[in-house]
């Protein structure tokens, strides 16, 4: 198989595409005269919305679709062919009883899933650790020879002096006595690293550290991987022996007793899956759980019906002290322990004192006059927030600056900045003259910790720093650390700086708690972070800037203070301090749950039926699974995401998973991704396929550079070589990067992340075991060529793209200049490319349509052009109708395409033929070979006329 990856292997498609133009005709007026400045913006605005309302997607036909005669006659030809018969009788049997599949391994599974649930799985839970003496024994000794060894014996000196230390034996007493216990503690105080030892070390030394196997999970894979090596550092061991890490794509297995292995909560719950009584682990300890992460909720609230059967199982549920009681209370009020304080006392300051001793000028507030600030407001809201004080400044803020300089503590000029809400906006300046004032009047030496809450501000801020003079390579190291950026020198930041330097670290909340870096002395928390939100009406993710919460301030203010007495400045008053909430949201309340609810099938809960009436459906809600969940989300939250499964066709009508819901939910990727990767497998596309959809559900392998942003993004436009895909990319830069004589200097050159393309490799490898697993692939070689027939065949790749992405689907209109591209989707909202999309560069497009991989605020991300037959083919709530001698065909209810009777005809035909061959081999999992003479190779190989499909998508 030629493996150039060029469109000039690709067949061209014969069909006849034309567009229909819905620009509003009307002839140009100008605005009113009476109206000024931001009025006149609202009137056109206004017309604007008026003509989107006019020429609505689903009510003007995006263009006609008609086949060339030739085509016509070939299609009907291979329609009639009497070899594809079968399909038709295995696709109208009873799908409920799913009696046309044969038995098999797959059938056997697939029903016991559909048809079982969790507590008949756990009815007969037990423990399989067995208690083996010559080897308590021997772990026994070795762990009294370790302790004479010099090197446990200095970091045994070091944990004694953490706070978690002074509680080690009330801790393994609590743990003994109970089956739940929470440990609350402030960051620094040791719990993480210190709790797990305590457990082994007091099985080890009472002759039994065979009946006791750790599993700590942590948040991020980051903190997986940097706490099991301090941990086996501590215990003067290599990674292997009792500790270990297991994250997805990585792991370093301890021995199977006697052990402590941390692992993201993901990894559990895809152990759950096989063994949901987790029968070879004894002590569950649950980290960071005050983040509320929707793994960690999904987690505790099945880990409440685990311990009913295996009462033998401890679960250590370890969290920030703010909302420690929550956890106990949700565990019927079991024991909780504080470990109190810090390391070292970290002194606090905020914005008035930094404004004090900076003597730094925020802008000026200018408040518009009361007789313009209620048209303001009504015309546009976000205008009136920008330039109206939030109503905490009259009620809070106000009073508090009031108050100080009654007092006489602070300087009149700083008063009066508090009160002026851009003195809480995020100012880079004045965190330039903070970082001076630190460096030159602060007495203490040792690193510097900078919050912001996203890239921008972190390059803004970078650029200051290094563009200031004040800050000298010979005498200052800057790190900025996001995951976007080069992971090469990170490690940098965790160790000391050369002598004579000081390290300058500039990071997003990921430095809250999944990384410590022990000598960093000042904090600067600017007191804002991106929180990422579910909205329900417009059925999308929101990732928006707000104010942080306690547990975060206090995460913050617990990174200073780690060798010696810590200062923390917020760049926030104490006033907004005092009213800050305690905690942000938890996450199952801001995210979409297509992917939990996959799970919670899989793992057989209990989830609401949606084939009723509105008010059965709300009575079902109260007791299915996500009502036991200690914040349950939003009903609509749910539906929407039933919804979209529906739309997958991974659940039925009746909400129950289909056999290709069965599969995506095995599947260690979101149910798209999944989706992707298995139509990849079955059109012979694979490895192009792989390459873009793990990059999608893990991580761009492109990085940020901060100081040569038109450069990269130049580079990235000649990696897409002229095609307007943002996916494609993902896999052409894979290819060459495992074919360049010089790895290494291709990433240089293009802005890429070795670490993360090898990483991306391997994870390809990591799914093609997991298909190998469901019958779908022969091996784990993605490039294997049973498995890559087609891979050249871009329309077709683009094809499987969009069956994974859809209902994905936006609608591009050219400015009559071609100089900038509107979107919209087939409800109407209205979009933009994201900047780093190629599809910017692009003025001639073939199709006026899209697939996206996500959509966030107005911008959606990682984009591909399409024509319309992939989304015919693909799409959901296919209808064709015929009036006065035209077609219609409508995909899901919103998009339309006109199509003589002829042509309309056939694509339903095709249609159904293609659902019919998709869902037998989703039922009847198996290779499909290209090379053999077989019924359904009869429908795809080229040379039996098989291309004509492949052509068509």
């Amino acid at each position: 198989m030629s493996q150039k990856f060029n469109e000039q292997h690709t067949k061209k498609v014969e069909e006849k595409w034309t567009e229909h133009s819905d620009d509003d005709k009307e002839p140009y007026m100008s605005h009113p005269p009476n109206l000024e400045g931001w009025q006149i913006g609202r009137y056109y605005a206004g017309k604007s919305a008026k003509k989107a309302k006019k020429g609505r997607v689903k009510d003007c036909p995006l263009g006609t679709i008609i086949f060339s005669e030739a085509k016509t006659l070939r299609i009907k030809e291979m329609l009639t062919s009497k070899s594809l018969d079968y399909l038709i009788y295995l696709c109208e049997t009873d799908n409920h009883t799913y009696s046309h599949i044969r038995d098999s391994a797959f059938k056997r599974q697939f029903l016991s899933i559909i048809r079982g649930n969790l507590i008949d799985k756990l009815s007969n839970a037990s423990s399989e650790l067995a208690q083996l003496h010559e080897m308590d024994t021997s772990y026994l000794k070795k762990f009294k020879e370790k302790q004479k060894n010099p090197k446990y014996t200095a970091m045994y000196q070091g944990r004694t002096k953490l706070p978690a230390f002074k509680e080690k034996d009330n801790l393994v007493k609590l743990i003994e006595e109970n089956q739940v216990v929470v440990v609350s503690g402030e960051t620094g105080c040791g719990k993480t690293t210190q709790v797990p030892q305590f457990i082994l070390d007091h099985y080890i030394e009472n002759e039994k550290g065979t009946l006791c196997r750790i599993i700590c999970t942590q948040p991020r894979r980051i903190s997986a991987i940097t706490v099991a090596e301090r941990v086996a550092e501590e215990r003067a061991e290599s990674l292997g022996e009792s500790v270990g890490y297991q994250i997805r794509m990585e792991k370093k297995m301890p021995r199977k007793s006697g052990s402590i292995c941390f692992c993201t909560t993901g990894v559990i719950l895809k152990q759950m899956e096989s063994d949901p009584s987790l029968s070879n682990i004894s002590h569950l300890i649950l980290d960071e759980i005050h983040e509320r992460d929707v793994t960690s909720d999904f987690l505790i609230t099945i880990l409440r019906e685990v311990i009913k059967k295996r009462n033998d199982l401890k679960i250590i549920l370890m969290s920030a002290t703010l909302n420690s009681e929550a956890f106990s209370n949700y565990f019927d009020n079991c024991p909780r322990i504080n470990i109190p304080g810090f390391t070292f006392t970290v002194t606090e300051y905020f914005l008035e004192d930094v404004l004090q001793r900076t003597k730094f000028q925020c802008p000026r507030f200018h408040l518009p006059p009361p007789e313009q600030r209620s048209s303001i407001k009504k015309w546009t809201n976000y205008r009136y927030k920008s330039l109206v004080k939030p109503p905490e400044y009259e009620e809070y803020i106000e009073p508090y600056a009031r108050k100080l300089l009654k007092d006489g503590t602070y300087a009149a000029s700083v008063c009066e900045q508090l009160e002026n809400p851009l003195s809480e906006n995020i100012n880079i300046r004045l965190i330039l003259q903070l970082l001076i004032y630190i460096c030159h009047k602060e007495e203490q030496n040792g690193a510097i910790l900078i919050f912001l809450p996203g890239l921008m501000d972190i390059s803004d801020l970078h650029k200051l720093i290094t563009n200031s003079g004040k800050f000298p390579s010979e005498e200052y190291i800057i790190f900025p650390l996001h995951s976007q950026m080069a992971t090469v020198n990170q490690k940098q930041i965790f160790e000391p700086p050369p002598l004579g330097k000081r390290k300058i670290i500039i990071a997003t909340n990921i430095a809250e708690t999944s990384i410590t870096i022990d000598d960093v002395v000042f904090v600067i928390d600017c007191g804002k972070i991106k929180i990422s939100n579910f909205n329900i009406e417009s059925n999308s993710q929101t990732l928006n800037c707000e104010w942080v919460s306690l547990a975060n301030a206090n995460q913050r203010r617990g990174r200073a203070g780690r060798v010696k007495p810590g200062v923390c400045f917020h760049l926030y008053s104490r006033a907004r301090h005092m009213i800050l909430k305690e905690f942000q949201e938890p996450e199952v309340l801001r995210v979409r749950l297509d992917d939990v609810i996959l799970t919670a099938k899989l793992l057989q809960l209990d989830l609401p039926f949606g084939n009723g009436s509105d008010d059965m459906r709300h009575t079902e809600m109260q007791n299915h699974f996500f009502q036991k969940l200690m914040d349950p989300p939003k009903m609509e939250c749910v539906y929407l995401a039933l919804d979209c499964l529906k739309r997958l066709n991974a659940l039925d009508d009746s909400e129950n998973l289909t056999p290709l819901g069965y599969h995506l939910a095995r599947l260690p990727m979101g149910p798209q991704m999944g989706k992707m990767v298995l139509f990849g497998a079955i059109f012979s596309c694979l490895d192009p396929i792989l390459s873009i959809a793990t990059t999608l559900d893990f991580k761009s392998p492109f990085q940020i550079s901060l100081t040569l942003e038109k450069e990269a993004d130049m580079k990235r436009v000649e990696l897409a070589d002229g095609k307007a895909s943002d996916h494609l990319i993902f896999h052409r830069v894979l290819y060459i990067h495992d074919i360049h004589p010089i790895p290494y200097k291709f990433c240089q050159d293009y802005f890429l992340s070795s670490y993360i393309l090898n990483l991306l490799r391997d994870m390809k490898k990591d799914f093609m075991g997991y298909l190998q697993d469901l019958n779908f692939v022969s091996g784990t070689d993605p490039k294997n060529p049973l498995h890559n027939r087609n891979s050249d065949n871009l329309a077709l790749v683009k094809a499987v793209i969009c069956a994974g992405l859809y209902p994905n689907v936006a609608v591009v209109k050219y400015s009559k200049s071609k100089k900038f591209i509107r979107i919209r989707s087939p409800e109407n909202e209205f979009f933009k490319l994201h900047p780093v999309s190629v599809i910017n560069k692009v003025r001639d497009m073939k199709a006026p349509l899209l697939v996206y991989w996500e959509k966030i605020n107005e911008y959606i991300h990682d984009a591909s052009m399409v024509h319309p037959l992939p989304i015919i083919f693909f799409g959901d709530h296919y209808k064709y109708t015929f009036h006065d001698h035209n077609g219609l065909i409508s995909i899901g209810n919103s998009l339309t395409f006109r199509a003589n009777p002829h042509t309309g005809k056939i694509i339903e035909e095709l249609r159904d033929r293609m659902n019919w061959f998709l869902e037998n081999k989703i039922t009847h999992p198996s290779i499909v070979n290209w090379d053999v003479d077989s019924d359904e190779i009869n429908i795809l190989r080229y040379d039996l006329k098989v291309n004509l499909l492949v052509n068509l998508l």
